[in-house]
């Protein structure tokens, strides 16, 4: 598929018809309170609905309660064992270049402003890193898992943010287009995958091409259960990267909301990492990671250990191949990044499973058992150009 303008602001206009229409009917009958209640005992996939449900959200859970019929099954498993084997990599993408980039786009920065406490900075990160544990797991599309509940509430949590901005008319949806439209929910998929992997490879993390592949392959998954139109999303890597350029060249830039939620994201860093010596590297590794110009536009401070950051790739370098050639060495390396990730998202929701529920308002202050062999390296694809 070729992304043009024309066809990007297409999918400016473009929202999740289904979720939409289930919040709207909530709000309309008064039943959103009463529907989050029930909801915080629907936890795992397969367990009986709880009485008293509202009849449209019960149909919506169960519409909505199994995965595409198209999944390949053993490209989940290629995805999951490379999960296991780069979860702390991962982990450090998802903090340092993901969420950064969504704060880069100045529209999506005023949304996470006006969706996320300010008491609590920690909370994106958590449902994020959260979310992600639960797709990773082996059970995520069996009866007992924790993943298809939690895709099912974030949909209706995206669907009553674009209810409440348009009631409220707190959005210019001539001039930004529909909240969490679909460019910008493929553009989070893109975040959290071919972003993803751009970073690991900047850190110089030993990748396959198959691996690489399968995780791009379960991020599309997750777009399809989200509400992503299936039509517009990217297939492959190549698609990817040319969507992503185009997105982010249309939308990037500097803004107050960036710059304030970045600065949540490096205290919050700084408060998990032991002691003060080492706070810089979180700001440090930012901006390795998403370079000079976002950094700048972000605010993220330049530190003395600008330059010790770029020995990190040649570090991870070094272990990526004592991993490579010792069993021994991966197996004690991949049980390190597993409690390493343990840690980090115990750290971020202070011990709390994270409950996604439909705001019933805005905050008011809101602006506008094996391994995937590694053969193949994997190299990101080329840069485009914009027509």
């Amino acid at each position: 598929m070729t992304y043009t303008e024309a066809s990007m602001d297409a999918l400016r206009r473009s929202g999740d018809e289904l979720a939409d229409a289930v919040v709207a009917t909530l709000f309309e009958r008064g039943e959103v309170g009463k529907f989050n209640t029930l909801m915080r005992h629907v936890s795992t996939a397969g367990s009986p609905l709880p009485e008293g449900l509202p009849d449209i959200a019960r149909e919506y859970l169960q519409a909505t309660s199994v995965s595409p019929d198209w999944v390949d099954w053993g490209e989940m498993e290629k995805a999951r064992l490379f999960f296991i084997d780069n979860n702390v990599h991962i982990s450090t993408a998802l903090s340092f270049a993901s969420m950064p980039a969504c704060y880069v786009v100045p529209h999506v920065a005023k949304l996470l402003s006006a969706t996320h406490g300010l008491n609590y900075p920690s909370r994106r990160m958590a449902e994020t890193g959260q979310f992600t544990v639960y797709l990773m797991r082996p059970d995520a599309f069996e009866a007992g898992s924790r993943f298809i509940p939690a895709a099912q509430k974030v949909r209706l949590l995206h669907a009553s943010i674009r209810h409440h901005l348009r009631r409220e008319n707190r959005w210019d949806t001539e001039t930004l287009g529909t909240p969490i439209c679909q460019e910008d929910m493929i553009g989070g998929q893109m975040f959290f995958s071919l972003l993803v992997l751009d970073s690991l490879h900047r850190l110089n993390i030993h990748m396959s091409t198959e691996g690489a592949e399968a995780y791009f392959y379960a991020w599309r998954v997750v777009g399809a259960m989200l509400g992503v139109d299936q039509e517009a999303v990217p297939r492959d890597l190549e698609q990817a990267r040319q969507f992503l350029d185009r997105y982010m060249l249309r939308h990037m830039g500097p803004s107050e909301e960036g710059a304030y939620l970045t600065r949540q994201l490096i205290d919050l860093y700084e408060e998990v990492v032991p002691g003060t010596f080492f706070d810089p590297v979180v700001s440090a590794l930012i901006r390795y990671l998403i370079g000079d110009t976002c950094a700048d536009w972000l605010q993220v401070p330049r530190t003395a250990w600008d330059n010790v950051t770029r020995i990190v790739p040649t570090l991870l370098g070094v272990l990526e191949t004592i991993e490579d050639r010792s069993p021994l060495g991966a197996w004690a390396l991949d049980r390190l990044g597993h409690l390493t990730t343990i840690f980090e998202l115990s750290s971020l929701t202070r011990g709390r499973v994270m409950h996604y529920a439909i705001p019933e308002q805005l905050k008011k202050d809101f602006g506008v058992s094996g391994t995937v062999p590694r053969t193949r390296r994997w190299t990101p694809p080329a840069p485009t150009v914009a027509g």
